[in-house]
């Protein structure tokens, strides 16, 4: 599944961090950045959240919620969240199928070795639901600033 600008964003409930969990549509009125990385921990995963935790009062200013997924655990995610003091939820899709709705569990390669994995991708949702824009392949430089201008002009 493929989903383009215009389309309606799968909605979900997943596990989050501290025990939580969380509705994407219990988030309806406000914008979402839902982002999808890798894994916890890991150099351009830890930049990219922490890019996102630095600009999160900016992104609370256009009345923007910040969500991470990844397939970690909850318990991977309440040390990572620890370590950084992240400020915003981390969910929690150990079965991949909100990465799967969204496209994003993809056929990945390294150093010849053929692997299935998450490509890093954010999406801008806006409050009724919609995806506004989204970003497949994010180069973590500057991705938070560039999230962040596109939702302020939402």
């Amino acid at each position: 599944m493929t989903i383009q600008p215009g389309d309606t964003a799968p909605d979900f409930t997943l596990a989050t961090d501290s025990g939580g969990e969380i509705m994407l549509s219990d988030l309806r009125g406000n914008k979402v950045i839902l982002y999808f990385y890798p894994k916890d921990l890991t150099p351009g995963c830890t930049k990219e959240s922490c890019d996102f935790r630095d600009a999160l009062p900016d992104f609370k200013r256009i009345d923007a919620a910040i969500i991470g997924i990844s397939r970690d655990s909850v318990d991977r995610h309440d040390r990572f969240k620890a370590k950084y003091e992240l400020n915003f939820p981390l969910a929690a899709d150990e079965e991949g199928a909100v990465c799967k709705a969204y496209g994003v569990w993809v056929e990945k390669s390294m150093c010849g070795r053929k692997y299935m994995g998450i490509e890093r991708s954010t999406f801008l949702i806006d409050g009724e639901g919609v995806v506004r824009q989204l970003w497949r392949k994010v180069k973590v430089k500057g991705h938070a600033q560039d999230v962040l201008q596109q939702a302020g002009a939402l």
